[in-house]
């Protein structure tokens, strides 16, 4: 497990935390479920149709790049349709194939930097950061658009280790305007106090895939427009 060499973070920042209302509001971060195929370019333009999204990001695992691309093209177009930032997990040459409107790169995947050389200035990258402040400050260094932490609430979409507490979005919204998503088993039901603590950005995907996509991204509206 990643330590964070800033040490703990004061849980009642949080407490005492007001969102800066020069920033704009929270909005939602789609993540694809690994299936792609079949019916879910319908189901994809159900929800961007059921409720706003700012991005979603194309994650499929395990298929060689010519799959992933031709998978991905129905995608892009439907997101372009609708003005939604059409965001590539893990693989800067995918992004770099497909024309996206961004990358979002793990501890693993790729420095910001290589990213940026390969895309072009427009393009937007994010950076997985875990519970690590140090890491997002490392991500912003390097050219990073955005950083996101998580998972905050236990999620079967991917294998977590990293659990942050909600003080951390404060925290950072209070010291830097580069954005943040909050990552990670998020739903309706939980969101509020990430928004509160002051996510930029809510990443879903098992709670809009898992059941009714359009009453889920009704649902997140609700909750975004109440904060």
């Amino acid at each position: 497990m990643i330590q964070d060499p800033l040490g703990p973070l004061d849980p009642d920042f949080a407490a005492n935390f007001t969102r800066d209302l020069r920033r704009p509001p929270c909005q939602l971060y789609l993540v694809s479920p690994l299936d792609v195929g079949g019916a879910f370019p319908d189901r994809l333009a159900r929800a961007l149709d059921s409720g706003p999204a700012a991005a979603f990001q194309f994650r499929v695992k395990d298929i060689d790049q010519h799959e992933a691309a031709r998978l991905a093209e129905p995608l892009q177009r439907i997101c372009a349709d609708r003005e939604v930032a059409f965001i590539v997990n893990d693989s800067i040459a995918l992004a770099k194939r497909l024309g996206a409107d961004g990358v979002h790169l793990g501890q693993d995947d790729g420095d910001p930097r290589e990213a940026r050389e390969a895309l072009g200035p427009s393009v937007q990258i994010g950076v997985t950061c875990h519970d690590s402040r140090h890491l997002a400050m490392e991500a912003g260094e390097a050219g990073a658009d955005y950083v996101a932490f998580g998972a905050f609430y236990p999620t079967s979409t991917k294998e977590t280790k990293h659990r942050p507490e909600p003080v951390i979005l404060s925290w950072w919204s209070a010291v830097f305007e580069l954005p943040s998503v909050a990552i990670g088993g998020i739903t309706p039901d939980n969101a509020a106090p990430l928004v509160k603590a002051g996510a930029d950005f809510l990443a879903a995907s098992g709670a809009v895939w898992g059941g009714d996509e359009a009453a889920a991204m009704r649902a997140f509206a609700d909750v975004l427009a109440a904060r």
